[in-house]
């Protein structure tokens, strides 16, 4: 009878082990596959509405460079005292958000964008 308890016993405790292990590899598959998901797609501005917000970074007096097109070093840290004098998050990024705040028109393709 003793025998038969140990085993029962024994039994249990290798199918208890079993299940956990299960568990946790089931678990570490679902973290895999959210870890590796897809980004959508990112936002981008374009040249020109780069250059409109050089324009109205210089008019306020965030910005002291000419208007190049392009997101340089002191376009990004006008960008960020911008952001901060209107309220919004401060990240440096000519991002949806900062371009509606400027008033400066998006693109189709940006306006399909979630946002």
């Amino acid at each position: 009878m003793k025998k038969l308890l140990v085993a029962l016993l024994t039994l249990v405790c290798a199918l208890s082990s079993v299940a956990a292990a299960q568990s946790n590899s089931a678990n570490s598959g679902t973290q895999s596959n959210t870890v590796s998901k897809k980004r959508g797609p990112v936002f981008r501005a374009t040249k020109d509405q780069i250059k409109q917000a050089q324009e109205i970074l210089k008019r306020r007096g965030f910005y002291a460079g000419d208007q190049t097109g392009k997101l340089d070093t002191d376009t990004r840290a006008g960008l960020r005292k911008y952001q901060e004098a209107e309220g919004i998050k401060a990240t440096g990024t000519l991002n949806r958000l900062t371009l509606e705040k400027m008033n400066i028109t998006l693109t189709d393709k940006q306006k399909a964008m979630p946002a």
